[in-house]
């Protein structure tokens, strides 16, 4: 799955980093059937394989994702026309599990947010571990003009900024710029050029390098629990995974390593 090539995405895998483009550059990135569908094949790849222990996702072209394709909804209309079936619920349904997948993911997902960060792109920024916004930056949940909801992205939003604000830009349409998606808690950095984007992801990459893979898998699962339940209901949980992961070869190579002053093996 990362080693083929694919239409509506492109993969550069540099050692232990998985650099993903979306690649529609004519339609700001804009998220087809065939791009999510691509997406979900090196994400279930990802899923089992821990060489990998950062992804990147960029767009091509200056932009990031300017949301849902317009053609695949006029596509969709064409067909509920002809069937008894509900292609929009199809349609929509397909981009709520990758995003879903998308968050769940074991390694450390880096966002870079260029131009359009709008709609389904805006969804795929809320769950990223770490966002870098670039001064191009152009956020915005524009569905409710269109007449349609956020709704897959909707639960993601609130998670990364409260319902309060995700109100507000939901209700609104509001469009704003890098500085404020920060400032709002959607993105960690904000990036006033290229270079400033490559010494960000630099750094964070080098942070990622001095985290044990499995260890990052696991916290991240923790994470996530911790956000759905109460701490009381997550203590065996977090005890059993604490348990497995002190004693197996991460612990004991990260511990031993700390004790004797060196570098860990996997930095």
């Amino acid at each position: 799955m990362l080693d083929q090539e694919y239409k509506s995405i492109k993969l550069d895998r540099d050692d232990w980093v998985l650099n993903v483009t979306l690649n529609r550059p004519k339609a700001r990135n804009a998220m087809s059937l065939e791009m999510v569908g691509e997406l979900g094949q090196v994400f279930t790849a990802l899923e089992s394989d821990l060489s990998v222990r950062a992804v990147i996702l960029r767009g091509e072209g200056g932009h990031f994702c300017a949301g849902g394709d317009i053609k695949d909804m006029a596509g969709a209309r064409a067909a509920a026309a002809k069937s008894d079936s509900d292609p929009y619920f199809e349609l929509n349904k397909q981009f709520g599990e990758l995003i879903v997948q998308m968050n769940k993911l074991p390694q450390v997902m880096i966002t870079i947010l260029e131009g359009a960060v709008l709609g389904g792109g805006f969804g795929l920024a809320c769950v990223s571990d770490v966002a870098i916004a670039a001064s191009t930056a152009k956020f915005g949940l524009p569905e409710t003009s269109l007449g349609i909801p956020p709704a897959q992205i909707a639960p993601f939003v609130v998670k990364r900024i409260g319902l309060t604000q995700a109100r507000r830009l939901a209700l609104l349409g509001a469009r704003f710029g890098g500085e404020e998606s920060v400032r709002l808690g959607i993105s960690h950095f904000y990036a006033e050029d290229d270079a400033a984007i490559d010494r960000l992801v630099g750094e964070t990459l080098d942070s990622v390098k001095k985290c044990a893979p499995e260890a990052n898998a696991v916290t991240k699962g923790l994470l996530l629990k911790a956000a759905e339940h109460e701490a009381e209901s997550l203590i065996e949980d977090a005890a059993k995974a604490f348990s497995s992961a002190v004693q197996g070869s991460e612990g004991v190579a990260g511990t031993m390593a700390f004790i004797q002053k060196k570098p860990a093996p996997w930095a």
